[in-house]
């Protein structure tokens, strides 16, 4: 799942690092007593409540679930697995001499594989093409970061791109992904194997929580799906198909909201995923197909189960 809910936080929102406090507010993102909508100013503030916080590295985590199904020319569509996944994240203000104020977004994701009859996170799984038993690979994404302003890279200003219908209000954003793949060879464009995929994301709040200058965070609906490229771990040889995913969920008052599947497995094999990575994180982002090559490579570890 490659940058999940930040890769879509950027295109949603408009990111030097600041220390543990409220985000100031820039003039013109509060009118008549509510951040606004209708500058680029309140847009940045808005964004920021949806995916963080805008105090300063204050934690906040993400939780959803759903499936995944298979889709091939000339059958039935089968379901595959369930998926359940969680994203922790923390903000820290930051300002660009062109684009303005605006906020950086660190994170890290873990998406698990589930049996769908037993609930249980999958140690194996039977691919029902190739009659092979194979040993799955959870998601496990450090980091996923980026950062968001005022203005546009073309210097426009950032502008709400949401619908409000009430006192609600919803943003969607689809990414089609199509760039290099870290798997394949260096003769892609010629034979093949480039990476194509598409992630859809739905965050959904009410607008007065949204817009409440004293309020640091706003509770969010989320909805993802996913369709790529079968997963590297599923090893189907080049077969025809695709899968995808779909799935809801909320952002959480705490990360002891997450489920106990999810504490139970941050525990045993994902003990950094109970906190976010440091405002000031330099890494490049990790994607589920880098970390395949990584523990392929020897570079990472997957945790036995």
């Amino acid at each position: 799942m490659k940058k999940l809910l930040l890769a879509a936080a950027a295109a949603l929102a408009l990111g030097g690092v600041a220390s543990a406090q409220t985000m100031t507010m820039p003039d013109g993102a509060v009118k008549d007593g509510v951040i606004d909508l209708t500058t680029p100013e309140g847009v940045m503030i808005a964004n920021r409540k949806v995916q963080c916080s805008t105090i300063d590295e204050k934690p906040i985590t993400y939780y959803w679930h759903g499936q995944a199904y298979s889709r091939r020319m000339g059958e039935r569509d089968k379901k595959l697995f369930d998926v359940e996944g969680m994203n922790i994240r923390q903000c820290g203000a930051v300002n660009d001499a062109e684009r303005g104020m605006g906020y950086k977004l660190v994170s890290r994701e873990i998406l698990l594989y589930k049996d769908s009859k037993t609930g249980e996170v999958l140690k194996t799984w039977d691919n029902p093409w190739t009659g092979e038993t194979l040993e799955v690979m959870h998601v496990a994404n450090d980091p996923v970061n980026f950062t968001s302003y005022m203005n546009n890279r073309d210097g426009s200003p950032g502008t709400f791109r949401g619908d409000i219908m009430g006192n609600h209000f919803q943003m969607n954003s689809t990414f089609p992904l199509w760039y290099p793949n870290p798997l394949a060879s260096d003769y892609q464009a010629e034979i093949g194997g480039t990476y194509h995929a598409t992630e859809m994301f739905n965050f959904l709040g009410r607008v007065d929580e949204l817009t409440d200058p004293t309020v640091d965070t706003a509770p969010i609906a989320v909805g993802w799906a996913r369709m790529s490229d079968w997963l590297p771990w599923m090893k189907m040889n080049g077969r025809e198909g695709i899968i995808y995913m779909h799935t809801a969920g909320l952002k959480l008052d705490s990360f002891d909201d997450l489920s106990d599947t999810m504490k139970a497995e941050i525990a045993m094999h994902y003990p950094k995923y109970t906190a976010p990575p440091p405002v000031s994180d330099p890494r490049k982002n990790m994607t589920s197909w880098k970390y395949y090559k990584a523990v392929r490579d020897g570079e990472e570890i997957l945790p036995e189960r």
